[in-house]
C-alpha cells in the first residue's frame, strides 16, 4: 500500500520486476530483428545497415549493464533516456537501407516490441514512457517515408503501435492496481496481528511479571511478615537481589544456554531450609534461553516447595535430551506428597512459575503426586518449529525472565505461596502436553498465506491483462484484418466461424474472470482445444504465401487466448502452447514447398514480434506469480516484523515503567530499607507492613484468574495471607454478586488488605451487593496502628475528613475504636459507566 507516497512491498516488486522484463525483452529482440533484417539485405547495404544496428545492440547491452550496476546519479535517468530513444530512432533509419518488406517488417517488429517494452521500463515514469513511444512512432514514420519513393505514409502499422503502447499501459496499471489492493489488504490483516502480537506479548510480559514478583519481592516480604527465622543474615543480599529482578528491563531473548550448566546452579538453600540435591544431568544440554531460563527458574521454585511443603530435606534432579531436539528434566521427592484435584485456582508457585513460563515458552509441565507418595515434577520441552500445530491466540515471541542466572549458594531460594501451594497441580490446559502453534510455525503459516493471496491478486489481474489484450485485438486488428481479406481465404466461411470460436472461447473464459474464480479445468480443456482448432483451421484455409501477412488475422491473436487460459500455469505448459501453434503454421507454409530464405525471414520476424512476444509476457506473469509474490510476501514480513517488535518494544518499556512506578510508593521502599539495613526483621512493624505489601500482591496475582467473581476471588487471596500469619478471619458475602472494573477492584480491595496485615488475631471481612453500589468492609481486632499505610496508596486522595478518602469514584471510611479497626470501600456506579450491578 502506498503510504505518504511510498510503494508498497507488492508495488515495488512488480514494478522492478517489469522493468527487468522491459530491458531484457527490448535487448533480445532488437539484435535478433537486426540480423533477420541483415539476411535480406543486399551485399551493397550490410555496412551501412551495420554502422546504424550495431549502435542500437550497442545501446541494448548499456540499458542491461545498467540494471546491475546502476549508473552515478544525476546522469542515469536523462542517459537511459537518451539511449533508448536512440535504438528506435536507429531502427527506424535502418528501414531505408534494408528496404523492401523485410525492411519494413523488421522495424515494424523492432520499434513495435521497443515501445511496448518502454512502458514496462518506465512504469513508474509514464510521461517518460509515453514520449519514448511517440520517439518510436516517429522512427517509423521516418523510416516509411524515407524508403518509400513517393514519400507516402502507411498509417496502419502507426494505429497498430498506438494500440500495441495503450494495451501495454493498460496492462501494466491493472496489474498494479492489484499489487495495491494486495498491499492494502495485506496492510490491514498485518495491522491487525501487530495489535494481537502486541496484546499477547504484553500478556506474556505481564505473566513473566507476575511470575518474577512471586518469586522474589512477594516470597521475600511473606517470610518476613510471618518472623519464621532466627537468622536474618541471608535478608539483606536477598532484598537487593530482588530490587534487580524488579527494575531489569524485560527483553526477548535469541541465544542459547547450557542447561546442564544451568541446573548446576540451582540454590539449594541454607541452614535448616537448605534441600540436598542429588543430580543426574547428562550434559550437554543446549537449548534456546528462553525455555532454558524458564526451567531453571521452575526448578528453582520447585526446591523451594520442597523445603517449605514436603517434609524431608533431600530431592533428586534428573535431566536428559530426548529425540527430536528435546529435553527433560525431573526433580522428585519422598515427602508427604498431596492430592492434586484440591488445590485451589488461586495458587502461584506452581500454576505461575513452573507451568505458566513452560507454557510461554511452548513447553509443558506435569506434577504427578498423592499423599504419602512424594512428589515428581516435570518439564519437557521440544524444538517444535518444523510442526503445524493448532493455534494459540497467546502465543508470540515471548520476553523471558531477564535478571542474572543466581550461583549455587548465592541467595536463599524464594518462599512458596505458604501451606497449600505445592498443592497446585496441572489443569486440561497447564499441565498435560498441549500441541500447540509456536512462532516459527504460525510465521511460516502466516507467510504462505500472505504469498497465496499476493499471488491470487496478481493473478487475477494477469489474466485480465490477457484477456483485455484478447478482446481489443481481435476486435480491432484481428476483425478488420478479416472483413477486408474475405476473397482470400478459402473457404471464407471457415475463418469467420474461427473468429466467432475464439469470442465463445474468450466469454467463456472471462466470465469466470469475471467472478473472481478460477477457470474450471473442464472449461480450460475445451477452450485450449478450441483455440488450436482455430490455429489449424486459419492456418490451413488461408494461402501458405499470406502466412503471417496481413490477411492473417489469427497467427498473432491466438497466443493471447491460451496466454489467460494458462497464466495460473509454469510456463512450460504455455511455451508447449506456443510451440504447437507455430508447428501447426509452419507445416501449413512448409506443405506447399519450402520457402525462400527472405521469405523465411519473413516468417521468422513475424513469429518474434507475435509469439515471441506473449512468450515474454507469459514468462513475466509467471515470474510476478511464482517468484515475486513469495518475495513480497518474505519482504512484507521482514518490514511488518521490524515494525511489530518496535511497538512491542515500545510498550513494554511503557509497561514496566508503569509497574515499576506503582511498586514505587511502598515495596521498593521496603526492599531497600531491608536490604541496607535501615530496616529491620525483628520489628514488629516493619513486619506487619511486609504483610500488607504480601496482601496487596497476592490479590494482584488473582486478577487474571477466570473466575465467576472476581471481586471475592481477591478478598480471599487477601485472607488466606493473612490466615497464614495466624489470624482468624470470617468471610460473609450479601446479594447478587456484578461486574466491576479491574481498576474500581484494586481500590475497594486494599482498605482490606491494609486493615487484614496490621490485624494480630481476628478479623472480619464483609462484602453486600445492592443494585446500584458494592461496599467492602472488614474489622480487626487487636489491629496495630499506622495511619502511613492510608497516604501510602498513591491512588487516594484526602477529602475533608481525614478518615475519609476518595478515590477513583470509591469512597473510604477508616474507624478505630481501641485495639480494634473498621474499614469500609464503596462504589457507586455511575450512570454513564455502562457497568450493570444487579
Amino acid at each position: 500500500m502506498r503510504r505518504g507516497g511510498h510503494e508498497g512491498t507488492s508495488e515495488r516488486l512488480v514494478n522492478r520486476t517489469v522493468e527487468r522484463y522491459g530491458v531484457w525483452l527490448r535487448s533480445t529482440v532488437v539484435p535478433l530483428c537486426g540480423a533477420l533484417g541483415l539476411v535480406w539485405a543486399d551485399a551493397a547495404d550490410v555496412p551501412l545497415a551495420l554502422a546504424l544496428l550495431a549502435p542500437a545492440v550497442l545501446a541494448c547491452g548499456v540499458r542491461l549493464w545498467a540494471l546491475r550496476r546502476p549508473l552515478p546519479l544525476p546522469i542515469p535517468l536523462a542517459l537511459l533516456w537518451t539511449l533508448d530513444a536512440a535504438v528506435v530512432l536507429l531502427m527506424g533509419l535502418s528501414q531505408p537501407v534494408l528496404d523492401g518488406e523485410g525492411g519494413n517488417a523488421m522495424v515494424e517488429v523492432a520499434v513495435g516490441i521497443s515501445v511496448i517494452a518502454f512502458q514496462f521500463e518506465w512504469a513508474t515514469r509514464p510521461m517518460a514512457g509515453a514520449a519514448l513511444a511517440g520517439a518510436g512512432i516517429g522512427a517509423c514514420v521516418l523510416g516509411d517515408v524515407l524508403s518509400s519513393s513517393e514519400h507516402d505514409l502507411d498509417v496502419v502499422p502507426l494505429v497498430r503501435i498506438l494500440i500495441q503502447v495503450g494495451l501495454s499501459r493498460a496492462g501494466y496499471l491493472i496489474v498494479r492496481a492489484r499489487a495495491r489492493a494486495a498491499d492494502r489488504s495485506a496492510a490491514v490483516r498485518a495491522a491487525l496481528r501487530r495489535e494481537a502480537d502486541v496484546a499477547a506479548a504484553r500478556r506474556a510480559t505481564e505473566r513473566e511479571y507476575l511470575a518474577t514478583l512471586h518469586d522474589t519481592a512477594s516470597a521475600t516480604l511473606l517470610m518476613v511478615s510471618q518472623g519464621d527465622s532466627r537468622d536474618w543474615s541471608w535478608l539483606p543480599p536477598r532484598a537487593r537481589q530482588d530490587l534487580e529482578a524488579l527494575s531489569a528491563m524485560p527483553g526477548f531473548e535469541t541465544g542459547s544456554v547450557d542447561l546442564a550448566a544451568l541446573l548446576g546452579c540451582v540454590p539449594e538453600g541454607e541452614g535448616e531450609a537448605r534441600v540436598r540435591l542429588t543430580t543426574h544431568i547428562e550434559g550437554p544440554l543446549t537449548i534456546p534461553s528462553g525455555p532454558g531460563l524458564a526451567i531453571f527458574n521452575g526448578v528453582r521454585e520447585a526446591v523451594t516447595n520442597v523445603s517449605r511443603h514436603a517434609g524431608v530435606r533431600e530431592a533428586e534432579l534428573r535431566a536428559w535430551r530426548e529425540e527430536g531436539n528435546g529435553v527433560v528434566v525431573e526433580l522428585s521427592d519422598g515427602g508427604r506428597g498431596f492430592d492434586p484435584d484440591s488445590v485451589p485456582v488461586r495458587r502461584r508457585g506452581i500454576s505461575g512459575s513452573i507451568i505458566g513460563r513452560m507454557r510461554a515458552v511452548e513447553g509443558t509441565a506435569s506434577i504427578i503426586s498423592r499423599p504419602g507418595a512424594g512428589t515428581r515434577v516435570r518439564w519437557r520441552w521440544h524444538d517444535r518449529g518444523g510442526v503445524p500445530q493448532a493455534h494459540d491466540q497467546d502465543r508470540v515471541p515471548q520476553a523471558h525472565d531477564h535478571g542474572r542466572v543466581p550461583q549455587a549458594g548465592g541467595r536463599v531460594p524464594p518462599a512458596g505461596d505458604g501451606a497449600g501451594q505445592a498443592t497446585e497441580a496441572p489443569g486440561p490446559a497447564a499441565g498435560r502436553a498441549t500441541e500447540v502453534r509456536g512462532p516459527a510455525a504460525r510465521t511460516r503459516a502466516e507467510h504462505t498465506a500472505a504469498v497465496r493471496f499476493i499471488r491470487g491478486q496478481l493473478l487475477i489481474g494477469a489474466q485480465l491483462v490477457a484477456l483485455l489484450i484478447c478482446l481489443v485485438w481481435q476486435f480491432t486488428i484481428s476483425l478488420r484484418r478479416l472483413v477486408a481479406h474475405q476473397d482470400v481465404y478459402h473457404p471464407a466461411w471457415a475463418q469467420t466461424a474461427a473468429f466467432v470460436c475464439l469470442v465463445a472461447v474468450a466469454a467463456a473464459g472471462g466470465a469466470s474472470l469475471l467472478r473472481g474464480r478460477r477457470i474450471p479445468p473442464g472449461v480450460r480443456g475445451w477452450c485450449l482445444g478450441s483455440v488450436l482448432a482455430v490455429s489449424a483451421v486459419s492456418a490451413y484455409t488461408l494461402p501458405p504465401h499470406h502466412a503471417t501477412g496481413p490477411p492473417d488475422w489469427a497467427f498473432g491473436v491466438v497466443g493471447w487466448h491460451a496466454l489467460f487460459l494458462l497464466a495460473d500455469l509454469r510456463v512450460r505448459w504455455y511455451a508447449a502452447f506456443l510451440g504447437a501453434h507455430i508447428g501447426i503454421n509452419a507445416a501449413a507454409v512448409v506443405g506447399h514447398g519450402a520457402p525462400a530464405a527472405a521469405e523465411a525471414a519473413v516468417l521468422g520476424l513475424a513469429t518474434v514480434g507475435s509469439c515471441g512476444l506473449q512468450f515474454v509476457i507469459g514468462a513475466l506473469m509467471t515470474h510476478l506469480l511464482r517468484d515475486t509474490a513469495p518475495a513480497a510476501g518474505s519482504a512484507a514480513a521482514r518490514e511488518e516484523e521490524l515494525r511489530t517488535r518496535e511497538r512491542i518494544h515500545e510498550h513494554l518499556q511503557s509497561d514496566h515503567k508503569e509497574r515499576y512506578r506503582a511498586l514505587t510508593a511502598t515495596t521498593v521502599p521496603l526492599l531497600v530499607g531491608l536490604g541496607h539495613g535501615v530496616l529491620s526483621p525483628h520489628d514488629e512493624e516493619v513486619r506487619l507492613r511486609c504483610g500488607v505489601e504480601g496482601a496487596r500482591m497476592r490479590r494482584l496475582f488473582a486478577e487474571g484468574d477466570a473466575v465467576a467473581d472476581p471481586l471475592l476471588n481477591e478478598l480471599r487471596a487477601c485472607v488466606e495471607v493473612a490466615e497464614h500469619q495466624g489470624v482468624t478471619v470470617s468471610l460473609a458475602v450479601r446479594g447478587q454478586p456484578g461486574e466491576v472494573p479491574v481498576e474500581i477492584r484494586r481500590e475497594l480491595i486494599d482498605p482490606v488488605a491494609v486493615t487484614l496485615g496490621r490485624t494480630r488475631s481476628a478479623a472480619r471481612v464483609t462484602v453486600v451487593w445492592t443494585p446500584g453500589a458494592v461496599r467492602v468492609s472488614a474489622v480487626g481486632v487487636d489491629c496495630a496502628d499506622d495511619r502511613t499505610e492510608a497516604a501510602a496508596v498513591p491512588s487516594q486522595r484526602r477529602a475533608a475528613d481525614p478518615d475519609v478518602a476518595v478515590g477513583g469514584g470509591v469512597a473510604v471510611v477508616r474507624t478505630r475504636r481501641g485495639e480494634s479497626m473498621w474499614a469500609e470501600a464503596s462504589w457507586s456506579r455511575p450512570a454513564s459507566s455502562g457497568v450493570a450491578l444487579p
